[in-house]
């Protein structure tokens, strides 16, 4: 009997069995830091997460994570791209390896993707934690909510406009002997300190490490 591998396929092989195995369905595979990430566009996005969960050179059963990310910041560096995309990590156990697999939203108005709840189901939560966070719709969601806000909260936390105080804040009201929301009464203020170190601070030459005296 041949004893199980232990260690992880290698990254270029990996890459070159996804993209094979997927064909037309993956925009790009691309291998950075050892990592392999598939970009999808939205309408292959189910179908290629299917194909890397049932074809045998992939065998991705689990679904680790998944997230939103909010690519605002990024157009200030030269991106043109989509505005929302949607990262999820997966797991094969019986082959030892793992993919990152990405999609953009096609709207940044109305940024949608199917769910990915139907094929592993760990996607549940994640996708209403990215609801919630950037106000991703994920079409076909059995149970889309709120997750971490409050029912009544307005806007989505996580995506780059928004401000770090938030639209409304929350108080008692003795006269109404309630909780109620207002509109946030606090000033805007930069709250984490900046520090600026001059050249040579604390007596160290540049390229030289703590210990190198001489």
């Amino acid at each position: 009997m041949t004893a199980p591998n232990n260690f992880a396929v290698d990254p270029a092989a990996l890459q070159a069995t996804i993209t094979e195995a997927l064909g037309d369905l993956a925009r790009r595979v691309d291998l950075r830091l050892g990592e392999v990430t598939v970009t999808v566009t939205p309408d292959n996005y189910l179908r290629a997460a299917q194909m890397l969960r049932d074809d045998p050179r992939c065998r991705f059963e689990q679904l680790l994570d998944l997230c939103g990310l909010d690519y605002a910041d990024y157009r200030n560096g030269g991106w043109d791209g989509p505005r929302y995309a949607v990262v999820s990590h997966l797991l094969s156990v019986s082959l030892n390896q793992r993919v990152r697999l990405r999609v953009f939203a096609a709207d940044d108005e109305l940024p949608e993707v199917e769910s990915l709840n139907g094929l592993w189901n760990s996607a549940n939560w994640f996708e209403r934690e990215a609801f919630d966070l950037f106000g991703i719709i994920f079409l076909n969601h059995p149970d889309l909510r709120r997750l971490l806000t409050d029912y009544g909260f307005i806007g989505h936390p996580f995506r780059k406009d928004f401000p770090v105080s938030g639209h409304v804040e929350m108080r008692y009201d003795p006269e109404r002997q309630r909780v109620i929301y207002q509109p946030v009464t606090i000033e805007p203020r930069e709250i984490t300190p900046r520090i600026i170190r001059e050249d040579n601070y604390g007596g160290i030459q540049p390229g030289r490490g703590m210990d190198n005296h001489g």
